[in-house]
């Protein structure tokens, strides 16, 4: 396995905009969690029909189920010769523990999109969907800061957290998220 990365960001940072770009320049694949969970529940993989009726039920997919989720998505063709961009993966210190161990060296970059909390409320209030209400919006940032606290601290420990200043066009970000990989990568 190529090159494996991982872009972090709050709700409205434009991280799955990022994604699909970066995903492009540096041809790999671009996972997103969600679309791998739904996957897996359609092929009707083991693992993916635990996650359905864990979803069916209204509960959140355990770290093991995701964990084997991601561990077989990663082990497809198209990830093994391109190289990966996980997006909504890891969520917690131990499902990044759990990825180093799968993919090892090949780990090597986390992108924190940075955009505060006062612009991405702004951003998110813009796009004017129903469930983006003021408190819906503080109660999704406030879980995911207490979620991805510890997250980011960890890939510091690791030495592969890369902070990108997320202000700016989609343009003006893009060209700061590749000058900071390809500084990173080599």
């Amino acid at each position: 396995m190529s090159l494996g990365m991982i872009i972090l960001g709050r709700q409205g940072s434009g991280k799955g905009t990022q994604a699909v770009r970066i995903a492009e320049r540096f041809q790999v694949v671009h996972i997103s969690t969600g679309d791998m969970l739904r996957s897996a529940v359609q092929e009707g993989t083991e693992l993916g029909l635990k996650a359905k009726s864990i979803m069916d039920a209204g509960g959140l997919v355990t770290d093991d189920v995701v964990n084997g989720i991601v561990a077989e998505r990663l082990a497809k063709d198209d990830v093994q010769n391109s190289g990966f961009l996980l997006d909504g993966y890891p969520r917690t210190v131990g499902q990044a523990t759990e990825l180093k161990q799968l993919v090892g060296e090949s780990l090597k970059l986390a992108i924190n999109l940075d955009v505060s909390i006062e612009e991405v409320t702004q951003r998110m209030m813009s796009r004017g969907r129903e469930d983006d209400t003021p408190e819906a919006i503080a109660r999704r940032l406030e879980l995911y800061e207490a979620e991805t606290a510890p997250l980011i601290k960890w890939f510091e420990s690791e030495n592969i957290l890369c902070v990108i200043d997320g202000l700016g066009t989609e343009i003006e970000v893009h060209q700061r998220v590749i000058e900071e990989i390809e500084r990173n990568i080599g």
